[in-house]
């Protein structure tokens, strides 16, 4: 157990730092909020249709009492609008992964409630996430369908273009041997016909499911033909004439019991050893604290030795050569029993630290140990001494490690993760199997009182060479322009609606969301496959 200094409710800035991380909790929670009690307000027209909600339809689906680890709940925030108090998250979809018949899987579930589930960019973006996800979590992959699409008054050719990887997917995701269900509640129509085109299994729900490469009045524009949307794609024709539909259910319940029912069908876990049962030992230090010892400004210094003691099974954990480039933390301990070497940082990463992060790195790797990244930095060092010493060297080292470091890597924002820093972490671009950030972190190539500082001195050496005197006025505002840029885009309720992480949490959820994590990768690497070249092919 680590003995170091405790922090707690009565160290100096607990209560401010608490009072500010909670602020920022309650931010999260009344985002998430916005997307849901925008999609009740069409409960009534739910209801006419004979149908439950979309958050109805996940309850239904998803077995009673199990965990539902919710991903890219802000997708789309500030990126469909730049107000903030307009801008509704999650791009009309719900995503995750929960248990459907004792099957770890990936869902998805239109949200027809918000623009009749009208396909949004960061959509698209969250939705190809949860594909890789399932692919290299190796998990079945169920989508619970009524969409109108994409939406053809916000075209742009580039969304089109990318948006067939959705389809591309989901072919891939069956020839790797992974199921893939789809269930249709209401329309699907245009590109997204191949969602049940190109799925394993096809439930659709009578008179409102619906699939067509065209709908009644496309058909009409572009043939001239008269047809009805049941007559062109409506379920029942779907099961008896063209094949498309495997199932058909009487009502949106049905057909979620039917798709409960496809996976337990699937004996997904005979192959797959029962979990061992551990005894875990809680941690020491109260989790709870982890929203008041945490610093809300990236700039004040803290000691993540105190968070990783509130996240590891007894506040227990081993330092690896903790006195060579100690601003680096290599550790190991265990997590829900789980053993994994856990990287944080206490302040810039200097040579010496990246070194000792190498190291640490292969060794984990060698012993096949998953990695946890809890990213505090500012970047790597900079300064004549620091280059002289080989900083980009090994720097570069560093990052070549996490890059082909073959184990399962997980990544948590709890502070600042800045420049290079966040490459050397296992940020996004590094292919993190999950990455969530915490409401007082940041990330970005700088801080924008960096990048202003930088920039005001490039105008006044450009002053300088052309013999004229520096326009300090022009300067300053200069300074504001840029600094108000930097930290719109590094806040992570910015950054998490462009998906550059799987999704903002609560700091005190993190030990339950590693565990959550750390079980679906080790599960998915005992799953053995059973691939074909093509996936299932349509009948």
């Amino acid at each position: 157990m680590w003995t170091g200094p405790q922090l707690g409710p009565d160290s100096p800035g607990f209560d401010d730092n608490r009072a500010r991380m909670l602020q920022g909790i309650e931010h999260l929670r009344a985002l998430e909020r916005r997307a849901a009690e925008k999609s009740e307000q069409r409960r009534a027209r739910f209801h006419e249709r004979g149908q439950i909600t979309p958050r109805e339809r996940l309850a239904r689906l998803l077995d009673p009492g199990m965990p539902f680890l919710r991903l890219h709940s802000l997708a789309g925030y500030l990126a469909d609008t730049d107000d903030p108090d307009t801008s509704i998250p999650g791009s009309t979809f719900i995503a995750g992964i929960g248990h459907v018949s004792g099957v770890r899987a990936a869902i998805i579930v239109d949200d027809s409630g918000i623009n009749a589930g009208a396909l949004s960019p960061m959509a698209l973006q969250a939705i190809l996430s949860v594909q890789d996800i399932a692919l290299r979590q190796r998990l079945p992959f169920i989508h619970l369908v009524e969409s109108a699409g994409a939406n053809l008054m916000n075209y742009r050719v580039e969304d089109w273009a990318h948006g067939g990887a959705v389809f591309r997917n989901l072919a891939r995701l069956s020839a790797a041997g992974l199921p893939t269900v789809a269930v249709l509640h209401g329309p699907s129509t245009a590109g997204g016909a191949y969602m049940p085109g190109l799925s394993d299994y096809v439930i659709a729900v009578k008179e409102n499911g619906m699939a067509a490469l065209a709908g009644a009045a496309l058909v009409h524009a572009a043939t001239g033909e008269t047809t009805t949307d049941k007559e062109v794609g409506g379920a029942e024709m779907h099961a008896t004439v063209s094949g498309l539909v495997e199932y058909l259910a009487e009502n949106d319940a049905h057909a979620i019991d039917m798709a409960r029912r496809v996976m337990a069908r699937l004996d997904w876990n005979r192959d797959v050893p029962a979990p061992k049962k551990r005894d875990v030992a809680p941690p020491s230090r109260d989790m709870d604290e982890l929203a008041g010892i945490v610093p809300t400004d990236p700039k004040t210094p803290y000691d993540m030795r105190e968070v990783v003691a509130r996240l590891v099974d007894g506040s227990d954990f081993d330092q690896f050569k903790p006195d060579f480039g100690p601003a680096t933390l290599c550790l190991q301990a265990q997590i829900h029993g789980i053993t994994v070497g856990i990287l944080a940082n206490n302040g810039p990463i200097d040579p010496n630290g990246a070194n000792k992060a190498t190291h640490f790195i292969q060794a984990c790797d060698q012993a096949g140990t998953p990695l946890i990244f809890l990213n505090n930095t500012t970047g790597y060092m900079v300064g004549t001494a620091y280059e002289r010493a080989g900083i980009i060297k090994h720097g570069s080292k560093m990052i070549q490690a996490v890059s082909n470091a073959d184990v399962p890597k997980i990544t948590l924002y709890c502070g600042a993760s800045f420049g290079a820093g966040n490459y050397g972490m296992c940020g996004i671009a590094y292919q993190p199997d999950f990455l969530f950030a915490w409401p007082n972190s940041r990330s970005g190539v700088m801080g924008g009182e960096q990048a202003a500082r930088t920039m005001s001195m490039v105008a006044r050496a450009g002053a300088k060479r052309r013999g004229a005197a520096p326009d300090e006025d022009r300067i300053a505002q200069q300074e504001a322009t840029i600094q108000a840029l930097f930290d719109r885009q590094s806040d992570p309720f910015f950054t998490s609606g462009r998906c550059l992480d799987h999704g903002v949490i609560d700091p005190r959820d993190s030990r339950k969301v590693l565990a959550l994590c750390l079980l679906t990768c080790l599960e998915g690497r005992q799953r053995k496959l059973r691939p074909n070249s093509f996936g299932v092919a349509r009948m």
